[in-house]
């Protein structure tokens, strides 16, 4: 493994602009991250309850498709349902003893509608899992130490900008069960897209409201108002400096045009989903620092690369932030090939915002073999479902 230490004074909080974005835990694409990865966990747990260990798949295929509904003041009606189409791979047979993948992975699908959409009455949910090919399953089985399934990259960096913990803390502020008991017109479709410009900051957000518990088109604009005034809080707490707040900004209130839904979701009539297209593993959309374009939701926690490396390259970066006193910043990107061991990766590749030196090198070099030695940890953290990816 060539391990690659350098230093730059290029870093995104001394940059004139920046963008950032979270999509939140109703909005389709979510959905169907959260989806994909609660079926990945399920399979895991049947794997290893049947068999002792976990067998190959990678299900980070889902498509969501929205339905159609009359949303009203008081309360409206679901016209069409949504429809969710579960793809990917996975073993469905092991040394004569078979696994029920379709009806583990519509149950899982289920479980996440029930948690993010309580609202929604019955989605259509279809699986479409197929066994893998002969090349990845026996890949998967050939070494005691897992095999890269695929060359891929993963990035990860720290610590986060003020910006963007601004933006992650809005969504899950919106998202909070304990504000969701005292404003139920708040649903779980949140999107926020921060945008700094200097010192100046915008927030636009935008924010399905469940009809059932809005009266009318006034009551509409104060309970608007009253979710406006929760994000300035959340900015207050976060950052000395002010946000402008645009709080759904396509309303037009005068003709009675606003974001009203039956469910709290887009997904019921406006917006369809699909797993990869939201927020990476750090939970954000970070357009201006460098990702990847890897789904890392539903992918396999035992070889699967374009998992496991993301992870791993924002764990490598956390840790050497919070380690080495003489690193202001960190960002760490990991490169494997498809068949050698993935706790060797053929490039990790790790830029920090310090003075460089040689106890710097090696401190580094300390952390990023430290975390590539935790694979085993880290895959039952993923089975229990301890790590967010999205």
């Amino acid at each position: 493994m060539q391990i690659i230490t350098r230093t730059s004074s290029d870093w995104p909080d001394d940059a004139p602009v920046e963008i950032v974005e979270r999509k939140g835990l109703g909005h389709p694409d979510t959905l169907c991250d959260a989806i994909a990865e609660r079926v990945c966990t399920a399979l895991c747990r049947a794997y290893r309850e049947r068999f002792g260990t976990i067998l190959h798949h990678n299900v980070d295929k889902v498509l969501l498709c929205g339905g159609a509904s009359r949303p009203r003041f008081g309360g409206g009606t679901i016209l069409q349902p949504i429809e969710i189409y579960l793809g990917g791979r996975a073993t469905a047979e092991w040394r004569g003893v078979r696994v029920p993948v379709d009806d583990l992975a519509i149950g899982a699908c289920r479980e996440v509608l029930a948690e993010l959409l309580p609202l929604y009455p019955e989605a259509r949910i279809v699986s479409r899992i197929r066994p893998g090919s002969s090349d990845l399953t026996t890949l998967f089985t050939r070494s005691r130490v897992p095999l890269a399934n695929d060359t891929s990259c993963g990035v990860g960096f720290a610590p986060l900008t003020e910006l963007e913990r601004i933006v992650l803390e809005v969504e899950r502020a919106l998202n909070d069960r304990a504000v969701k008991r005292e404003h139920p017109e708040l649903g779980s479709d949140v999107k926020v897209m921060g945008m700094r410009h200097r010192d100046r900051i915008e927030l636009t957000i935008a924010c399905a409201f469940v009809d059932r518990y809005v009266e009318s088109i006034g009551g509409y604009v104060a309970k608007k108002s009253d979710a406006q005034q929760l994000v300035a809080a959340v900015v207050s707490r976060v950052s000395s400096v002010p946000a402008a707040i645009a709080f759904n900004a396509a309303d037009d209130a005068s003709r009675g045009d606003v974001y009203l839904t039956v469910t709290g979701s887009s997904a019921e009539a406006g917006d369809d989903g699909e797993v990869g297209r939201g927020n990476r593993v750090n939970g954000l959309i970070t357009p201006y620092r460098p990702m990847t374009m890897e789904a890392a939701a539903g992918k396999n926690p035992v070889s699967h690369v374009g998992k496991l490396y993301n992870i791993i390259a924002n764990r490598i970066a956390n840790r050497i932030v919070t380690e080495i006193p003489d690193a202001a910043a960190a960002t760490c990107t990991l490169v494997s090939r498809i068949g050698t061991r993935i706790d060797e990766p053929a490039i990790a590749d790790v830029t920090l915002a310090a003075i460089p030196g040689d106890r710097l090198r090696a401190q580094v070099e300390d952390i990023v073999r430290g975390e590539l030695s935790r694979f085993d940890a880290l895959r039952d953290e993923l089975v229990s479902g301890r790590i967010a990816v999205f």
